[in-house]
């Protein structure tokens, strides 16, 4: 077996630009040459994981099989390496501190002072080479988030530069740093990512490449300059990433210009395996040559800041919605639509007609709720392709009780911890947790069994009997009203038998109408899009 090529992607001028990407192409291109590839997220956070984090700030929490609420950039490499990644694929500077602080506490330093340097960073490097060792990893992508020259990332630079002076041939550094065009000038500036260059040299790292982010293509002569005064090996190391239609088309924009290839050479890797990736060029081929198009109604209560909607906090949602379009030569177009304005003005609800689907997505708290429960109401009654993740799931019974049981007080009590009929309630082991303020890790997370009905809408979908689905919440549905939501027509087509507890609903005489407990959207790839996704896609299409 190869030893293990670790390849760290670190970030200049600004956050935002694209870094996840790029290290998920790289990874890409590594995959069709046959190499095992895994990546690892850095978040220099405090916090221990990104369970806690705010959304708007931080984006999606994305949920690993073994139940880590983790950056959304894990789930860029999931679906750009068609792996399962684990906890060991992420780690915070909480998590480092935690790690080496109970340790020590454990005598596992064997009466030694412990000090941040050496200690940090030799932690942080065990972290890595265990990823690498877990995933049995022959190309390992490490990502540090955040920009080079902030003070939070320097021991993370360290541990890296640190692997570097072990094992020289085995580490290589790329630097992702965006290149403004000033409007008032209209050309391209290098000054900024030869500042980041410069910064990333004090702290001991040359990089070895330049990801040259920007609107535009890179042209000769700003290639020339950060190659010059970067100190590169040559201008072929400086990879022009310019904004592209779709993120997919990113591993391609490097393979034109020979990125895998400078890479494996700089670390003395052969490429002489079978390249694969014909798998990867049908799903572009489809991508590209989608005629179809469908709307979507994505409601909810949307993170948003100011005049903007943040995308990225459904970012596993969005792209699972595509790739079930793609798969049925489509193109989706999304709409975020803000659930109080159907409060405030119910006759809204008419504009729902305008779309050939509705999707529900997960989310906390209590905003919006009504005006939720109002269009799965008329989903329902129109025969609007529905799908509800989570608290969709949730809702969509609630509505049911409502307006079809006659049970007009029926609630959650995550919304109204006093109602008379909690349709969804909270476990014991939760309200627990929740009386002794305990929230970081401690829903109901990762990879739970569940059983389908023979014969459901949903069986038929996955084409199995038993499936395996990702979850992150705290309230379940109420097994005491399980008969009556059963009878009158919304079916329990999916349960986890272990613990007893609804997964799946699904509407009886109705062209799609599904809701899950579990985030389907967890496990969707590009290259496999998920059956309930393309469930919907299909009902809507019709």
């Amino acid at each position: 077996m190869q030893k293990t090529k670790y390849i760290f992607v670190i970030g200049g001028v600004m956050s935002g630009v694209g870094k996840g990407i790029t290290a998920a192409s790289i990874g890409r291109i590594f995959k069709n040459y046959g190499f095992r590839t895994s990546a690892i997220k850095i978040d220099a956070y405090i916090n221990v994981d990104a369970g806690t984090m705010n959304p708007i700030e931080h984006g999606e929490v994305f949920v690993t099989e073994d139940g880590d609420e983790t950056d959304q950039d894990i789930g860029n490499y999931e679906r750009f390496l068609d792996v399962d990644l684990f906890s060991t694929n992420y780690m915070t500077t909480g998590r480092i501190y935690l790690s080496v602080i109970e340790k020590e506490r454990n005598m596992g330093y064997k009466g030694r002072c412990v000090q941040v340097v050496p200690h940090i960073p030799m932690e942080i490097v065990s972290r890595i080479k265990a990823a690498a060792e877990k995933t049995k990893a022959e190309v390992m992508l490490v990502e540090i988030g955040g920009t080079v020259g902030e003070y939070e990332n320097i021991l993370f630079l360290d541990a890296a530069r640190m692997m570097k002076l072990d094992n020289p041939e085995d580490v290589s550094f790329v630097l992702v740093s965006y290149l403004p065009v000033p409007s008032h000038l209209g050309e391209m500036k290098t000054k900024p990512t030869q500042h980041a260059a410069r910064m990333l040299n004090n702290s001991g790292i040359q990089p070895d490449f330049i990801v040259a982010r920007g609107k535009g293509e890179l042209d000769k002569p700003r290639r020339e300059k950060l190659a010059f005064f970067c100190w590169l090996q040559s201008k072929e190391d400086v990879i022009s990433a310019p904004d592209v239609e779709s993120i997919y088309d990113i591993p391609s924009v490097f393979e034109k210009q020979k990125f895998g290839h400078l890479l494996a050479k700089r670390m003395k890797m052969k490429l002489n395996r079978p390249h694969k990736s014909a798998e990867w060029d049908q799903f572009i081929l489809k991508m590209k040559s989608a005629k179809k198009s469908v709307k979507i109604a994505m409601v909810g209560k949307y993170f948003a800041t100011g005049n903007f909607t943040l995308a990225d906090s459904y970012i596993s949602v969005i792209q699972a919605v595509k790739h079930a379009a793609w798969s049925q030569g489509a193109e989706a177009e999304m709409t975020w639509i803000d659930s109080e304005d159907y409060e405030k003005d119910p006759k809204k609800l008419k504009e729902l007609s305008a779309y050939d689907a509705v999707i529900v997505p997960g989310g906390f708290g209590t905003r919006g709720i009504e005006g939720i429960i109002s269009v799965i109401q008329y989903a329902r009654e129109n025969n609007l392709p529905y799908l509800g993740l989570c608290y969709g799931m949730q809702l969509a019974t609630i509505e049911f009780a409502r307006n079809v049981l006659g049970i007009k007080d029926a609630h959650t009590v995550e919304v109204n911890a006093k109602t008379k009929n909690p349709i969804i309630h909270i476990n014991p082991q939760q309200a627990q947790n929740v009386s002794h303020n305990r929230y970081g890790g401690t829903m109901r997370l990762g990879a739970y069994d569940c059983d389908l009905e023979e014969g459901s809408k949903v069986a038929k979908l996955y084409d199995a009997k038993k499936i395996s689905e990702r979850h992150r919440h705290r309230y379940e549905f109420n097994n005491d009203y399980r008969e009556a939501i059963n009878k009158a027509g919304l079916k329990i087509v999916g349960t986890n038998k272990e613990q007893n507890l609804v997964e799946i609903v699904e509407l009886k005489n109705h062209p799609f109408f599904v809701g899950t407990q579990f985030h389907p959207e967890l496990k969707s790839r590009p290259t496999h899009a998920h059956p309930l996704f393309v469930g919907l896609i299909k009902a809507a299409l019709k």
